[in-house]
């Protein structure tokens, strides 16, 4: 029996049939738009140089900024533990921002409840929809932990969550064995990778000081000899398999502090639940007793490492992104100090094989101008990646970077000749990349999706590369770090070069060997 075919149009097509050209059109008698004259001298003027110095002159308004909420970084911290419900005390619509945020990233559902606050809770405080929200969750959805963060309405009034909280406790609404760590996330200040530390810490802090536990780095039966590993806020799920392969490879146990990967990697097996994988709530005081903590993301945990190195009196070790054979050089000396373990053959003979597949690709890259915007922690690896590869990084935009972040990259730039020909720009938005795009052409630029329009009016490639990538899919899959990461970005970018140069052959050197 034939079966009848399923059309699904795209947007591209579907909004090119007659309905949707007759609405838009219709819609002209009520917009009073712009002639299509003045709508091609103003873009043509946006691209000038005059336009240009309007733009890096504004100081009171932000165009695209390349950072989210702090409270999206707090929930991606709850989902890193067993059976935890992140809780947002505020309005359903932040909540809902949050959660398809993500979702959109990862391709997964992403669990969370809020307070529902609305202007009665705006005038009168949030207390009773706090206490409520927690009452009800954890009947409905029973977790181990709840993890409470804010959004911008409670931090404005000013709610006192340690005291809502408690006053919970004593109604009743929650018991007083939940653990229910919470953090202080306005969207007003920072970024996601702020509130990722907040909650983080937050979480760490709760369930060591509930166990009693009394630090004692190196010591602890079967938990001595472990290395604490914080991956931070990370897009890749990939990098979490990474991880562990390495680790793996070192022969020696290890505790992820924060693992949201199962989460948001979690199989289609036609139930679904709303917890998967996480650190068990029981390892994080035992924590404390490990060898010391290693971190792959220092700009994104600062508090976090600073609350381990004081109160567990640990070593802590701040790496950035390993991106690369430098970088993961760096990451393999790093665990090798602190364990005491010798660097893996196995380890050493991959790194073999992508040096050998940086010498194949290396022609195609060598020289290439590259524009990279991302998390500070993500573009100090994005850029010794390109140094390692003889790319020249030009323009770097990191919105949420401070200070000491563009002294780093500004170090590591000086320490290449790859590197002359950068210049580092912090608190800046997308709007600034477009500009220096547009006046200052390179042959690639790296990012999230959100950097696709800049790209394309500046008719530059796009590499997609960091958090969030909604229009590409499953890239979170593939690991960005380590050896093997360096290779699949290495894929990427050269593959891209490779397309780009088919594109623009003609007749007799369009090569069938490149």
């Amino acid at each position: 029996m034939k079966k009848d075919k399923l059309v699904i149009p795209d947007h591209n097509t579907l909004f090119a049939t007659d309905p949707y050209v007759k609405q838009r059109e219709g819609k002209k008698a009520f917009e009073a738009p712009c002639s299509e004259q003045e709508t091609a001298e103003a873009l043509a003027y946006s691209k000038s140089a005059e336009y240009k110095d309007k733009n890096f002159a504004r100081t009171s308004l932000v165009v695209n900024p390349h950072k989210a909420c702090q409270p999206l970084g707090a929930l991606m911290a709850a989902l890193g533990f067993e059976m935890t419900l992140p809780f947002i005390h505020g309005s359903q619509g932040c909540t809902a921002y949050f959660r398809s945020h993500l979702s959109r990233h990862f391709k997964e559902p992403t669990p969370a409840v809020s307070s529902s606050m609305t202007e009665d809770g705006a005038v009168f405080g949030g207390m009773a929809n706090l206490i409520d929200g927690l009452e009800n969750s954890v009947a409905l959805y029973k977790p181990a932990m709840v993890a409470v963060s804010t959004t911008c309405m409670a931090e404005v009034i000013g709610d006192d969550l340690q005291a809502f909280i408690s006053n919970a406790r004593q109604k009743g609404a929650i018991s007083e064995e939940l653990p229910v760590p919470y953090a202080n996330t306005p969207s007003f200040s920072g970024s996601h990778i702020t509130g990722y530390d907040a909650m983080l810490k937050s979480i760490i802090s709760t369930l060591y000081t509930r166990s009693g536990i009394e630090a004692a780095p190196g010591s602890g039966e079967g938990t001595g000899e472990k290395l604490n590993i914080i991956l931070g806020f990370e897009p890749y799920t990939g990098n979490f398999a990474e991880m562990r392969k390495i680790m793996a490879a070192f022969d020696t146990a290890y505790t992820f502090l924060g693992d949201h990967s199962g989460n948001f990697d979690s199989p289609a097996t036609g139930e679904y639940s709303y917890y998967y994988g996480g650190t068990k709530l029981d390892d994080v005081p035992k924590a404390a007793y490990a060898l010391g903590t290693l971190s792959l993301q220092k700009y994104a945990v600062k508090k976090t490492l600073e609350y381990i190195g004081g109160t567990w009196r640990q070593q802590t070790v701040g790496l950035s992104a390993p991106i690369g054979i430098t970088a993961t050089d760096r990451l393999l000396e790093a665990i090798s100090e602190l364990t005491g373990l010798p660097v893996p053959a196995e380890l050493t003979e991959e790194r073999g094989r992508v040096v050998d597949a940086l010498t194949d690709s290396h022609p195609y890259l060598h020289g290439k101008r590259v524009a990279l915007v991302g998390d500070p922690d993500l573009l100090i690896g994005l850029v010794q990646f390109c140094l390692d590869t003889g790319m020249e990084p030009v323009h770097i935009v990191c919105s949420n970077g401070d200070n000491g972040f563009k002294e780093e990259v500004e170090a590591l730039l000086a320490s290449s000749p790859f590197g002359a020909g950068a210049t580092v720009y912090i608190g800046n938005d997308l709007w600034h990349m477009r500009s220096l795009l547009i006046g200052e052409p390179v042959d690639l630029a790296v990012g999230s999706s959100h950097l696709k329009f800049a790209a394309k009016d500046a008719g530059v490639p796009l590499i997609r590369v960091g958090f969030p990538v909604f229009d590409r899919h499953h890239l979170h899959r593939y690991p960005l770090i380590g050896y093997q990461g360096a290779l699949n970005l290495l894929t990427t970018i050269v593959n891209t070069v490779l397309e780009g140069l088919d594109e623009q052959a003609s007749g007799f050197n369009h090569d069938l060997v490149r």
